[in-house]
Formats: structure tokens, C-alpha cells, sequence
């Protein structure tokens, strides 16, 4: 995933974007960049790395330098990024959270027309380059933009930095979020309203799907009307959001809540405790104990002063260690006790593997563990969703075919709540993993946990129901 953040002002915007784009570190963990622009400097770009350190402490030095009334940033989980380009349209400089499933055929096309690109990302096509040389196509930003919703495949939210202002404009599916803000001298737009409250913004707009508008320190005009079907992935929500955010008017952390609430609903499991396993898991943990009972403990602590995000390392016998180090057990909770463990999901199950290694190891009598999402069992071709490279990794993959014998096989009875496949499978995975009893949230209670009828949220990677348009 990936998470932007826009401000254009009546004064100086560094700070807000800086700020502001700092307050999406938790979406991306391998580039991130800023790009300002003033009538003296023009635009102004910086780019950094982020695998080997923090969002602030790489930025700091350039912003010193930077001066601007308008501004964009960006942390990516994939590509380089802003993109500044020049074309017939004028100077602009653009930043994406998207995923484009058809960049080869892309690829190829603009290179038939003996264009060149510039920039890459993991050895192919930098895809929100790709993304500016389809803007650029267009006659004016607007057409441009169009030209990007027709001809990407996947998903494409992006802000676009330019003289007359900034374009925000949402995924045509509306698959990502984009929120704008305002205060009493500027105006702001970004995928995480986390990012408004201590630069002084109120939530103003959630734009809709592929909704187009162009914000000045004045305020913002619509472009293009919002599209009626909406498809917003349902695992913001469950994992990414950061807990104080609203996408479509509805609250992470009070949605964690009712996931823990409705997996508490229907479960008779005796325990000494209920825990979240950090970060995401603790919303859902303090449902699951409001609504049980059972009192709210923390057995083990993460200490994060020292230690990166356990998914930065490039190795991946490094990243198991850093998440190793980063859980300190607390055996006077843990030893002799059950527990009721909330997670927000199983991807892989590699480290939860390992977590539920070094409970037992510190006594533990029973770990029970309860996840707020239904199995994984569809691979997500709209979002960069998964770490995993590829979708035998998915432990429901792994378990299917534990049970078939084979990778060909149809998901859909596995993906049924109700079916003896499903059960089968997530007694493997339960299995696997090393736990006492496991349960997975059925997709009717997600949906009802998150308030959005379940037309207009994706969840395809629980149920394959999902579309391309």
C-alpha cells in the first residue's frame, strides 16, 4: 500500500506536507518523497529510501531548503516517487496509490510510439511515471485523467501538483480514499484523515469514486461528478487505517471495535485473558473483551524505540528476527494461562507461527486465537495488498492444498463459511500454526461491522466477488 498527502496555502506549506505525509509512514516502508512549488524555485523534489531508516529523519535536511504555497507527498511501498514531468500541458508533478495490472500492455504501447521512460521501479516501468505519461496525453489535466481511469487496469487514486492548483482525483472505483481537509488558510487532501487534526484541519469532503476536483487555498471545485458504483477495499478498515481515521464517514478504530464484538457473539471459549496482538489487533481485542467479559491484558510487549518495522529488512530471515526482537513476552500473564488472541488477519502465517512458538515456550496453557476478517483466500489484483510474491504463500493456499493435493482446484467452497471444506481448512491452518482453537470473522459480520452495504466495499480476497472496469 501507499499513502499520499496535499496542501496548497495562503502561506508557506512545507511544514503541513512534511507533517502530513509523516503521518502515512505506517503504508509504506520503501520510498517516500515531497515536491513543493513556488513562483521563484519552480518545482522542488525530494526522494529518499526508507529502508534503512524514518520518513522524518531522511526529510529533514531537504525541507530546510524547500519553500512553497503548494506541495504533495508521498510514502510508497513500491515505486520512487513524485514524478515531475514536463509536457504540453505545463510542469506538474504527481504522486499515486495505485496498482496497474495491465503495465506491460501499457508499457509496450508508449514505447510503439518511440516514447522513452526515465524512471524504474524493482527493475520494470515506474508505474506512476506510467501514470504521468497517460495524464499527458490528455488535452487538458482533466481529460488527462480521464485517459488514466480508461486505460488502467487495477486501481489509481494520485494528487497532481500544477500552477492552477492541486487535482485530487479518487480511483474510479474508489478502491483507496482520498478526504480533504481544510482550515482557516489552506486546504488539504490525503488518504488518512489521522493526518488533519494536529495541522489544524477538519475533515471537509470524502470524494467519491473517481470524483476529480481542483483544490486552491480558496477551496476546491468539482471537476467531475463521483461514479455510482464504489468498490473500497473492506481491509482498510480491518488492518491498514491507522485507528483515529474515517473513510466514508466511518470510524478504524470503532469498526475494529464491532469486529471484536461480532467475533465474541457466537464464541463459548473459556480464557484467563483477551490480548491484541500490536498494532492492528487491539481495537478488535478491546471488543472481543467488552463484549465477553474476559479482562483485556497485554502478554507481551512490542518495543519499537530501537526497532524498524519488521517488514523493512530485505532479507527475509532478518525481517523474522527484527519481529522476533521487537515482542518481549511477559510470563507472569502468560505462564499457566489460556488466552484469547485478536488478529486482524492471517496472510502467510510465518510470524504468527512464531509468536505462538514463544508463548508456549513462556507456559502458555491455551492460545485461542480469534481474527477479525474472513480467510484470505483470493489474491488481490487491485491493491498492492499482500507482501507475499505469490499466492501459494497464502496460508489458506497452503492448506488447500495440503487437503487436495494439488493447486487446481476452485476456491469457492472454501471460501464458505458454512462448508466442510472450509472447516477442513481451517483446522489445517489451525493445525499448522500451533493453536489451541482458531476462528475466522464471517464476511456477513465484517460487513455489518464496518456499516456499507456489501456492494459498495471490495472483497474479493475473501470471496472472489470483486470486478475490473
Amino acid at each position: 500500500m501507499s499513502g499520499f498527502f496535499g496542501s496548497i496555502s495562503k502561506v508557506d506549506c512545507v511544514a503541513d506536507v512534511f507533517y502530513g505525509t509523516d503521518y502515512h509512514s505506517h503504508l509504506g516502508t520503501k520510498r517516500a518523497g515531497l515536491a513543493f512549488l513556488s513562483k521563484e524555485k519552480g518545482i522542488q523534489r525530494a526522494i529518499h529510501s526508507l529502508e534503512d531508516g524514518y520518513f522524518r529523519n531522511k526529510f529533514e535536511n531537504d525541507i530546510k531548503n524547500f519553500s512553497g504555497n503548494s506541495g504533495i507527498g508521498v510514502i510508497s511501498d513500491t515505486e520512487a516517487q513524485p514524478i515531475v514531468v514536463n509536457s504540453h500541458l505545463g510542469r506538474f508533478a504527481v504522486v499515486t496509490v495505485c496498482k496497474i495490472v495491465n503495465y506491460d500492455e501499457l508499457e509496450k504501447y508508449f514505447l510503439d510510439k518511440h516514447h522513452t521512460f526515465s524512471e524504474t521501479s524493482q527493475g520494470t516501468v515506474n508505474p506512476t511515471e506510467l501514470v504521468a505519461m497517460l495524464i499527458a496525453e490528455g488535452d487538458n489535466f482533466l481529460s488527462g485523467i480521464e485517459n488514466v481511469y480508461k486505460r488502467v487496469k487495477g486501481s489509481c487514486s494520485m494528487l497532481v501538483l500544477t500552477e492552477e492548483g492541486i487535482l485530487a482525483a479518487r480511483d474510479k472505483l474508489g478502491r483507496t480514499p482520498i478526504i480533504l481537509g481544510k482550515k482557516e488558510d489552506a486546504y488539504a487532501a490525503a488518504f488518512e484523515t489521522c493526518s488533519f487534526s494536529n495541522l489544524g484541519y477538519e475533515i471537509d469532503k470524502f470524494m467519491g469514486p473517481g470524483e476529480v476536483v481542483r483544490i486552491t487555498a480558496d477551496g476546491y471545485e468539482q471537476l467531475r461528478k463521483p461514479n455510482e458504483k464504489m468498490q473500497v477495499c473492506a481491509f482498510l478498515w480491518v488492518y491498514y487505517g491507522y485507528p483515529p481515521s474515517f473513510y466514508e464517514g466511518i470510524n478504524v478504530d470503532e469498526c475494529r471495535y464491532r469486529c471484536g464484538a461480532a467475533l465474541a457473539e457466537n464464541d463459548d471459549v473459556k480464557a484467563d485473558f483477551v490480548a491484541g496482538i500490536p498494532d492492528s489487533g487491539i481495537g478488535h481485542a478491546m471488543g472481543y473483551s467488552h463484549k465477553t467479559g474476559i479482562p483485556l491484558k497485554r502478554p507481551y510487549s512490542k518495543y519499537t524505540p530501537t526497532w524498524p518495522r519488521s517488514f523493512m529488512p530485505q532479507s527475509q530471515n532478518m525481517r523474522e528476527l527484527v519481529a522476533k526482537m521487537k515482542l518481549i513476552p511477559n510470563k507472569s500473564i502468560i505462564y499457566g494461562k489460556s488466552g484469547v488472541f485478536l488478529d486482524d488477519s492471517i496472510v502467510r502465517g510465518t510470524q504468527l507461527k512464531d509468536n505462538v512458538h514463544d508463548l508456549h515456550e513462556a507456559g502458555i496453557k491455551e492460545v485461542n486465537m480469534r481474527i477479525a476478517c474472513p480467510p484470505l483466500t483470493y489474491p488481490c489484483e487491485f491493491l498492492n495488498f499482500s507482501r507475499s510474491r505469490s499466492s501459494l504463500e497464502l496460508a489458506t493456499h497452503k492448506a488447500i492444498k495440503k487437503l487436495e493435493g494439488n493447486e487446481g482446484v476452485a476456491f469457492k467452497e472454501y471460501s464458505d463459511s458454512n462448508s466442510e471444506k472450509y472447516k477442513a481448512m481451517v483446522d489445517v491452518i489451525r493445525e499448522e500454526l500451533g493453536l489451541t482453537t482458531l476462528t475466522f470473522q464471517t464476511l456477513d459480520d465484517l460487513v455489518k461491522a464496518i456499516g456499507l452495504p456489501k456492494e459498495r466495499l471490495c472483497t474479493h480476497c475473501f470471496d472472489g466477488s470483486s470486478y475490473f472496469e
